[in-house]
């Protein structure tokens, strides 16, 4: 009993009534009442205060809390049907350990009764929300033996569930009459607070609008917690714990359709199993009606759905069986954006790749930045895009197909295809002025140039180019496809010089196999034969295939010929020599070739790519055995770059300077003249950094490897290691993992030699 028990313990501190009024802040009558038994479970803040003023220990405060808690009018849990019941599960539920993990620890830190705890589970429709939270409901059943209810708040319905009448219905499941239900909502939720305070309950509540609509459903403290789902974020409501849902994990779908087809039908075809969830996206819904279609169609295989989902045009409507249907979930969404954002959900369908800028959304729907960023952050409320960082949206694939059905439905033709065009016009003319940063002729875009990106730097542009790839290269696709020569052959001739940048994208074969198409389309020998060139160097560089890099590279030796055009000649010797450098058999030819294609590059007055063959060729000498004409050609092209009067793009120069000083730094090493390497190495390292396309990260690194090697045989071994420590970091810079980790082992090995 609460009184006998306050009595005591204030006895106890030698405190009269009066004395621990003042102490505690609670009245006399107050006190009084409770001692008599007339108040016998008062709230948590009177009993908070009393012990406080009382100076109790953590044993004593915990009984006292625990008889005011004993002391409280209960009511019972109704267990009668309909009273805020968790909905039936399915009994398949699959994968979300995480998430469990996370509401589980959520439900043991509300033991502690204090700020009540509240979790939203937010995503896109299909993913999972309402099973997920129902199902974790169930599972933490003995965490809250006071009860666990829900309410479908209706939030995507066209008139949500009022706030009032969420809080009736959870008011009558903790046994509140309807005779003492208040008629306010500030009373309600006053009400439903108070019974809340003391009671270890938790509370589903599905399908929330928005944070209105949720913020008065929701206990200021006590031993509760609170789950609410919805499409939405919820960032406004303070102080909850956001559990953003993704797509299952590939393995999770698949374990999903086995729970729900069983194994008798799975086990046997587990590639069309993983093939199926796949073309379901591994969304939940999806899954489950295409489990649910295969149940009522027993004759039917796993392989047999997953090809009629193969065909995108006839999948949503595929994904429909019963009730459930995935393009009707997505509707739902749909109808609650604004007509701008409609209007930008529908036409980024229009471009090829499922992850775009909002530049692209803004020239799709003709709207500025600002209106189209508002425009996306919308979808992403509703979980209709997914924005995995700042400035790019992306769709899930079912949402994509359900955002091209729309624009198909409400818009005509000719307004797709002027969406359309606009968007490969700009995408093709941003991309000319973002390849061209690279190159040295032009650099920075003109002052007069506008656009909707911003192209201020050469890492703006290559950054650009890149995460648009796929978008501009099927606008380069569709301007073929139009006959559009002259566009494909300025764009494909602008990626010159990045190209060699990003080496490993694996789709500069396709670009420079259009451009070359497109200049013989043309007639233009010339640019045939350049763009032959570069399709030589992706077919060597970036694919390995030397043969036909070799071929394709002798094809525009004879264009470069017929046309007269002595550059164009020279830059196809150069191709023809490096698709057979490195093999023994080939070394004259190589020599030849590169010979050759130096003197016709100088002739050309290209002062980039001559000191470029120059090299390859005092290479190929070395190679050749020929070590003493190698230095002497090396020394020869040392002189020429550092000629005041040889003219060239300074920082390209520069950098040529530097990678003739590492290869005779090379040379000295092969033949172990320690001292004159070292010099060149040194000499070698304040040019290597001036090129601003190159990867002079990894240059870099393999100098200062160089030196360090050189250093260790001089027996300067701290230096050595300084050397070598250089080197890793950057390699590490660079992204090259295997020679980071080559390095390391070189760098112990110095450290061994140290130590010895």
């Amino acid at each position: 009993m609460f009184g006998p028990l306050l009595r005591s313990l204030r006895q106890a501190a030698q405190m009269t009534i009066e004395e621990l009024s003042h102490a505690s802040g609670v009245s006399v009558r107050a006190i009084g009442d409770m001692e008599r038994g007339v108040s016998r479970g008062p709230q948590k803040r009177t009993v908070g205060s009393l012990a406080d003023a009382l100076r109790l220990g953590d044993r004593q405060r915990a009984e006292l809390v625990e008889a005011a808690r004993a002391g409280r009018p209960r009511v019972s849990v109704p267990t009668m049907p309909g009273a805020c019941e968790l909905p039936r599960e399915a009994g398949d539920f699959t994968g979300r350990a995480f998430e469990l993990e996370q509401l589980q620890a959520l439900a043991e830190q509300a033991k502690g009764g204090e700020a009540a705890i509240v979790a939203t589970l937010s995503g896109t429709a299909g993913i999972g929300k309402t099973a997920l939270a129902v199902h974790a409901a169930r599972r933490m059943a003995e965490a809250f033996p006071d009860g666990r209810f829900y309410v479908d708040l209706r939030g995507m319905d066209s008139a949500p569930l009022p706030a009032g009448s969420a809080l009736s219905r959870l008011l009558k499941a903790l046994g509140v009459a309807e005779q003492r239900m208040p008629s306010d909502l500030v009373e309600q939720g006053e009400l439903y607070r108070t019974l809340m305070s003391d009671r270890r309950c938790l509370v589903v509540l599905d399908n929330a609008a928005d944070e209105d609509q949720v913020e008065p459903l929701l206990p200021a403290s006590g031993p509760g917690m609170t789950i609410v789902t919805s499409r939405r974020a919820l960032t406004g409501l303070k102080g909850a714990h956001q559990l953003p849902l993704a797509e299952l994990s590939g393995q999770e779908a698949a374990g999903l359709l086995r729970a729900i087809v069983g194994t008798e039908r799975t086990e046997g075809d587990p590639d069309s199993v993983a093939e199926l969830a796949r073309l379901c996206g591994h969304l939940p819904l999806a899954v489950r009606i295409a489990g649910n279609r295969l149940q009522s169609r027993p004759g039917w295989t796993i392989g047999q759905l997953a090809g009629r989902l193969l065909n995108e045009e006839r999948r949503l409507e595929a994904l429909a069986v019963g009730d459930l249907a995935i393009a009707a979930a997505f509707a739902l969404s749909y109808r609650q954006v604004s007509g701008t954002a409609r209007i930008v959900f529908r036409r980024a369908a229009l471009a090829a790749a499922p992850e775009f800028g909002v530049p692209l959304a803004a020239v799709l729907a003709q709207v500025d930045l600002a209106e189209a960023e508002d425009a996306l952050e919308e979808l992403v409320e509703l979980g209709l895009l997914a924005s995995p960082y700042s400035g790019r949206y992306v769709f899930h694939d079912l949402v994509r197909l359900y955002a091209r059905a729309q624009v198909e439905q409400e818009e005509s033709g000719e307004a797709r295809l002027a969406a359309c065009s606009r968007m490969e016009d700009w995408l093709l003319g941003v991309a000319v002025v973002a390849g061209r940063w690279f190159e040295p002729e032009y650099g920075a875009p003109p002052p007069e140039w506008r656009s909707l990106v911003a192209l201020d730097s050469r890492q703006q542009a290559g950054d650009w180019l890149q995460s648009e790839s796929t978008a501009w290269l099927e606008a380069l696709r569709s301007a073929t496809g139009r006959g559009e020569h002259a566009t494909v052959v300025e764009v494909a001739a602008s990626m010159h010089w990045f190209a060699s940048t990003w080496s490993r994208w694996g789709h500069w074969r396709e670009v420079f196999e259009l451009s070359a198409g497109a200049a013989h389309a043309m007639g233009d020998q010339g640019q045939e034969a350049a763009q032959l060139n570069l399709l030589s160097w992706a077919l060597s560089a970036c694919e390995g295939r030397m043969r036909e890099a070799e071929e394709t590279a002798l094809r525009a030796l004879d264009l470069a010929r017929e046309a007269g055009d002595i550059h164009q000649q020279g830059w196809a010797l150069s191709h023809a020599s490096w698709a057979i450098q490195g093999d023994p058999a080939n070394l004259e030819r190589e020599l030849d070739y590169i010979g050759r294609a130096a003197d016709l590059l100088l002739r050309a007055g290209d002062l980039e790519g001559y000191p470029e063959a120059r090299t390859a060729q005092v290479h190929a000498l070395r190679r050749a055995g020929r070590v003493e004409e190698a230095l002497e050609r090396n020394l020869a092209l040392v002189a020429t770059l550092r000629d005041p009067g040889y003219g060239g793009t300074p920082a390209y120069i520069s950098y040529s300077l530097g990678a003739t000083l590492a290869l005779r730094g090379s040379i000295y090493l092969g033949i172990q003249r320690w001292e004159e390497a070292l010099d060149a190495y040194r000499q070698a390292l304040p040019e290597l950094g001036a090129h601003p396309a190159a990867n002079t990260a990894e240059a870099l690194a393999t100098t200062q490897r160089r030196i360090g090697t050189v250093l260790r045989h001089l027996g300067r071994i701290e230096e050595a290691r300084q050397a070598f420590t250089e080197a890793a970091r950057l390699y590490e810079e660079a992204g090259a993992a295997e020679q980071v980790a080559e390095v390391i082992k070189e760098l112990q090995d110095a450290a061994g030699s140290h130590a010895r």
